[in-house]
């Protein structure tokens, strides 16, 4: 304890210079943890995102992600309703829901668009989409629909206006069935809705299962998408369903999540080089500062030498500077990393539409305990060992040369 008192008392002999050095250390952890707490925002918010589109787990007929089909549904899930049923019996299942994708023209009579298409469960579908998806005008699908009433459909914004179309408007689908025939379906517009990516916008169209199955002349279902309570728990069901249904093949949200694992590695170089360059800063920031208190100190080193101070003493001294020095920036730099966090909770900052997209999102922060923890460990470390580097030297010169230094 007592070397530590002596340290901070040396610290505070240059007050200014060690302010400087603290400040710095501060700013760096700061823009390390600001840097880092954005970055895990963003993984969460796109794995969030990744997950409520194709679900947590996707089921699928074996040949499903590994095979063209040469017709619509030739690799369909057959027995779709006793899996989900059995699935739906874990706790740890928050729901199942089932696909048809397909694909045709669209037409409202003068014109016809391509169109990519997906028969859902209204019900689920849209209550698991949440912020990802947002009601232009008109209202979405439901389950509760009269039996001679029209089939509706919900169709993206930019599809919307290619077509002319509106809520209570009617338009045509057209798609190939099972046998490779054609089939066409007179629908009702019941919604637009857009998610935010106008490429996608342009081809969405929803429609019920029972519809979608009505077009393509089929009971199958593409995919059967399993929702978990916890997406932690991904891999553990994974090995779950695998030893359920064998015979069917699976894929996990991170498998389709192409964009989530192509923005998580940009973001891993971008802030992994920010990192770096705060490492590199607050090493010289430190080394700097004790440096220059090894050579006024000189005198002093080779009089502690002449009193029977060993080396390492000296060297342990100048470690717990830079161990003060450190642990004081890093302290200040995770109180304002943790306000700057906090600030952006309560203020509406929105981040310009990312590449690709036509909405922006909002700006946060995450706080994260590992993260801090981290930087807390590296700067102090650093500190120290910088320290250690710049007074080794001086503690080993002879004491006749360091009492005789100017």
């Amino acid at each position: 304890m007592k070397w530590l008192k002596f340290a901070i008392a040396n610290v505070l002999r240059n007050r200014r210079r060690s302010l400087v050095t603290i400040v710095i250390a501060a700013v760096g952890t700061a823009g390390v943890l600001v840097g880092g707490g954005f970055a895990l925002f963003t993984y969460e918010s796109l794995a969030e995102m990744a997950a409520r589109d194709s679900g947590h787990l996707i089921l699928a007929h074996h040949d499903y992600f590994s095979r063209d089909e040469d017709t619509p549904m030739q690799h369909g899930l057959e027995n779709y309703t006793a899996i989900r049923e059995k699935l739906e019996q874990d706790e740890r299942v928050r729901m199942t829901l089932p696909r048809v994708q397909f694909s045709g023209l669209i037409s409202n009579g003068d014109k016809s668009a391509i169109f990519i298409g997906a028969g859902i469960d209204p019900d689920g579908e849209f209550s698991v989409k949440g912020p990802a998806m947002t009601v232009v005008s008109g209202s979405l699908l439901s389950s509760k629909i009269a039996g001679d009433a029209a089939p509706e459909v919900v169709i993206g914004a930019e599809l919307a206006k290619q077509m002319k179309a509106e809520p209570g408007g009617g338009l045509t689908l057209l798609s190939t069935t099972t046998s490779g025939s054609l089939n066409a379906l007179d629908v009702k517009v019941r919604g637009i809705v857009s998610v935010g990516v106008p490429e996608i916008d342009k081809r969405l169209v929803y429609v019920t299962l029972s519809t979608a199955q009505h077009l393509l002349l089929t009971d199958k279902a593409s995919t059967l998408s399993v929702y978990l309570r916890d997406t932690e728990q991904t891999e553990e069901m994974r090995g779950v369903v695998a030893s359920l249904f064998p015979d069917q093949a699976m894929q996990t949200w991170r498998d389709q999540a192409y964009f989530y694992e192509a923005v998580r590695s940009l973001y891993n170089r971008i802030f992994g080089l920010l990192g770096l360059v705060i490492v590199i800063m607050v090493l010289f920031a430190v080394s700097n500062t004790l440096a220059m208190a090894v050579v006024e100190r000189t005198r002093e080193i080779g009089t502690l030498r002449a009193l029977g101070t060993l080396p390492a003493q000296i060297v342990r001294i100048f470690a717990l500077e830079g161990l003060v020095l450190g642990v004081a920036g890093v302290v200040g730099g995770m109180l304002a990393a943790a306000g700057i966090s906090v600030m952006f909770l309560f203020f509406d900052i929105q981040m310009p539409p990312p590449p690709g997209r036509s909405v922006g999102y909002p700006l946060q922060v995450n706080l994260s305990f590992d993260l801090y923890a981290l930087t807390f460990l590296c700067v102090v470390a650093l500190s120290v060992t910088a320290a250690w580097l710049v007074s080794r030297k001086a503690a080993a010169k002879p004491i006749v040369e360091a009492l005789g230094h100017v």
